[in-house]
């Protein structure tokens, strides 16, 4: 063989590779970054572009303007993760622009705070849908997590916000 034709070859074997790659990946299983997919992580910053596909010549599909943001990586290619976000957008962001940090958002309607972890605990403070609160704690076998949002902290029931999976535990 031609050095031409191996080098042909080998670059073909490569871009075949890149492209069915993302395809290939199965939810559940580990890749390189030896963390499991999916898991739920939160944006870095307060702009975080989220592409179409795992590179910089893939063209930005949404801008997040929502630092701490929570996502679920449900991929993951290189240092590339494809995420999902709470309505249920689906791109791909480069690693870098994620944290380990674990944060929620509000779902559904108004949600009260409370102090303890008790439905008839004295109320803290009333979250809008769509904010944005820190997963302190969320003890096993229990229905609710320690939050705190802005200069407020208190406890949630687990149906009440997005980025936990329903027997996941914090501590």
């Amino acid at each position: 063989m031609t050095r031409t034709r191996i080098l042909f070859l080998s670059l073909l074997a490569i871009a075949l590779g890149f492209a069915a790659a993302p395809q290939g990946l199965a939810q559940g299983a580990k890749s390189a970054s030896k963390l499991p997919v999916p898991r739920y992580v939160s944006l870095r910053a307060g702009e975080v572009n989220m592409r179409t596909g795992p590179g910089v010549r893939y063209p930005v599909d949404w801008v997040y303007k929502r630092k701490n943001m929570p996502v679920e990586v449900i991929a993951q290619f290189g240092t590339w993760r494809k995420v999902r976000d709470f309505q249920g957008a689906q791109g791909w962001i480069h690693q870098s622009m994620l944290s380990g940090a674990r944060f929620a958002t509000i779902t559904g309607q108004t949600r009260t705070m409370r102090r303890q972890a008790d439905s008839k605990s004295a109320p803290v403070a009333r979250i809008e849908p769509g904010a944005i609160a820190e997963l302190l704690s969320c003890p096993e076998g229990t229905g609710w997590c320690k939050v705190s949002a802005g200069r407020y902290q208190g406890w949630l029931r687990r149906v009440e916000f997005w980025g936990l999976y329903p027997r996941e535990s914090i501590k």
